[in-house]
């Protein structure tokens, strides 16, 4: 791990974040981080627990003369997005992430950064450690799983908590002071089919797309970015109706909050039909590449010939399964009508994975509505049923309903203006923030989400932005001398 990142302006926060991004903590894998800040807590001497879910809470009094503010709530998630490009060399599960500063930013090298959330961890642990920032009292609550079902925040007891105000360190864009969220729900759906073997006759090719940005499937989907998996289903429907290509296998894109950014799949076609089918893959790989071209730059299409599969689907099923990949939703479904360029509600075709008779499908469906979220979630479920797939619901957690009277927002408000001479943007988003959740056990603690620059979070190209991690934590500072009276 490069030393620039422990030299970097404000040093005891990326000094937080260098020694939390050497610790492994995928989503559902955080053993070794909830050990670390159990020891991080119990080393300063301040009164720390482990909830019964896993959930971290650390409790520090108040600095000499803020004794009568509000008790204030410092909340970020542990887990990380776990993504690394195909060809870069890494295990997750026993290395810490490789970062380095490039100018005014901060990346990884071909992985995920982590700083959704470590970010905001790293923040809460500097000021748990400080001996200087001025603060009420303070109760840091570090939860688990936030990535794939939001299970920490779900699992959290009420009356463990005693504060008046909560600040969610999870938004990503540093002029943003988030008041609400989307809800979301996870769309399963799974089917077994017979294979049967290859004729003679035919040849084998694999169809490889990759290049794509990918990204947060919350935050970005409305930037028009291309899902591996829709334009690989689109490549094998074109490749069926023309040449009657038979699939053997596909593995597409990987977890639900990611937008795909690469799909490989393995193909067989009438021998006959080489050439004919080569050209007609080179030019719808440039007709999509074309419509791309401005989000997609790096887009790359290739077709190449392999040793042909011994195994292929169920024509049947293949049809049906094809058709249904092309049917469902992928993208923004709704814009907000009552909160200007808010997406209301949209889906992520996550993950295709066909293989060994075997089909899995996930999707993330996100809504600021209950309703819209639930209609959208059965126009998805409606489509795999008539292929036969059993479909399944789970992860479902709610949206965040903004509040514009909170008293922390017109805290938070005021200082901003004065801080930067220009008022900041008052928003929900369309990302799923555990705001909502923590809420319904806690629902009369005063919420707000804000945070540094981040981009490409949830794919390798994720970094943050230097200069606005120092402009966050000069707000984060003034923020805390500013909590109102109890």
């Amino acid at each position: 791990m490069s030393t620039e990142i422990r030299q970097l302006q404000p040093q005891q926060l990326w000094n937080k974040f260098a020694d939390l991004n050497a610790v492994p903590r995928a989503s559902k894998k955080e053993e070794r981080v909830i050990a670390f800040m159990k020891a991080f807590g119990e080393n300063l001497g301040l009164e720390t627990l482990v909830d019964d879910v896993g959930n971290v809470i650390i409790k520090k009094p108040a600095t000499a003369g803020m004794e009568h503010r509000i008790t204030v709530v410092m909340q970020s998630h542990l887990d990380m997005v776990h993504q690394k490009n195909s060809d870069t060399v890494f295990d997750f599960d026993t290395q810490g992430i490789d970062m380095y500063v490039d100018g005014d930013w901060v990346r990884a090298k071909g992985t995920t950064l982590g700083t959704d959330n470590g970010l905001g961890v790293a923040t809460i642990m500097a000021i748990l450690e400080s001996t200087d920032i001025p603060h009420p009292a303070i109760e840091a609550l570090f939860t688990i799983d936030e990535e794939t079902g939001m299970t920490g925040a779900m699992g959290l007891k009420g009356g463990l908590l005693e504060g008046g105000i909560l600040l969610n360190l999870d938004t990503e864009e540093d002029d943003e002071i988030g008041v609400g969220c989307a809800g979301g729900i996870d769309i399963t759906a799974i089917r077994t089919y017979d294979e049967e073997e290859t004729p003679e006759f035919k040849i084998g090719f694999t169809i490889e797309v990759k290049g794509l940005q990918g990204g947060h499937s919350g935050m970005q989907i409305h930037e028009g970015l291309g899902n591996a998996n829709k334009i690989m289903n689109r490549l094998l429907f074109d490749g069926f109706e023309n040449f009657g290509l038979r699939i053997s296998e596909i593995d597409g894109g990987g977890l639900r909050n990611a937008i795909p950014r690469e799909s490989s799949a393995v193909v067989a076609i009438d021998a006959i039909h080489e050439d004919a089918f080569l050209l007609e893959m080179a030019l719808i790989s440039n007709n999509i590449k074309k419509e791309l071209r401005t989000t997609e730059p790096d887009l790359n299409i290739a077709v190449t010939k392999c040793e042909t599969p011994k195994m292929i689907m169920d024509l049947g099923v293949q049809e049906g399964v094809t058709r249904a990949l092309y049917a469902a939703q992928n993208g923004v479904y709704s814009m907000s009508a009552d909160i200007p360029d808010l997406v209301e509600t949209s889906n992520n075709m996550a993950r295709v994975l066909i293989k060994d008779g075997e089909i899995k499908v996930l999707c993330l469906t996100r809504s600021s509505v209950e309703s819209a979220k639930m209609d959208l979630a059965n126009t998805l479920r409606a489509a795999f049923e008539l292929t036969g797939c059993e479909v399944e619901f789970s992860g479902d957690y709610p949206g965040w309903t903004p509040n514009m009277d909170s008293a922390i927002l017109k805290v938070m408000t005021r200082l901003y203006e004065e801080l930067n001479g220009e008022k900041p943007h008052v928003a929900a988003c369309h990302a799923g923030l555990e705001c909502g959740i923590l809420g319904t056990n806690y629902p009369d603690m005063d919420m707000i989400s804000f945070g540094p620059n981040i981009k490409g979070a949830h794919s390798p190209d994720e970094r943050t932005q230097i200069s606005s991690v120092q402009k966050y934590w000069k707000f984060v500072l003034e923020i805390l001398k500013q909590i109102p009276e109890k």
